[in-house]
């Protein structure tokens, strides 16, 4: 007679958990991997470098009198980090978002975007781009050791120019350019 085993789906998601958990464990990092298959590997910007830039430059915004939102993107824009203070108001989120997204996927802090729209109306198409693009003074790209790797956004100060000093703040504390 043959048996059967039937393994109720969480179960088999366990059991699947654990040999992927096993294999990251001791397999060879994926880094190394893909470097030895010849396949590209790129700089990341990792959670807990996203966490403490957002809240070193809450808190340089705090410390200046200013409630902001702050967002962390990766090099191709994605949110990693959100923070809002209480006190900022609701369309800071998304401003904040946009900035990080603009600096993060376009490698430029965003008020040197606005600048040269504002220099060059020949530019102004670059602001329909994409949606997501928010070109304000306040979002500048995150790069570590010569390498972009992400992009932090600020909203919510009276002036770009002081989103942009918290975000600069916040990098600092990371050794981020």
């Amino acid at each position: 007679m043959q048996t059967t085993t039937r393994l109720s789906l969480p179960s088999a998601l366990l059991r699947a958990s654990a040999w992927v958990l096993f294999g990251a464990l001791v397999g060879t990092p994926v880094s190394q991997a893909q470097e030895r298959a010849g396949l590209p590997t790129a700089p990341h910007l990792t959670l807990e470098l996203a966490q403490q830039a957002a809240i070193s430059t809450l808190q340089r915004c705090r410390k200046d009198g200013h409630a902001v939102s702050v967002a962390v993107a990766d090099r191709g824009g994605t949110l990693i980090v959100q923070l809002r203070d209480p006190q900022a108001g609701p369309h800071t989120v998304g401003s904040s978002q946009g900035k990080a997204f603009t600096s993060a996927s376009m490698g430029q802090p965003t008020a040197r975007l606005a600048e040269a729209i504002a220099g060059n109306p020949a530019l102004e198409g670059l602001r329909d781009m994409d949606q997501r693009l928010v070109i304000l003074a306040g979002g500048l790209p995150i790069v570590i050791d010569g390498q972009r790797v992400g992009g932090i956004g600020v909203g919510g100060a009276p002036g770009g120019h002081l989103d942009e000093a918290c975000a600069a703040a916040g990098l600092q504390q990371i050794g981020a350019e």
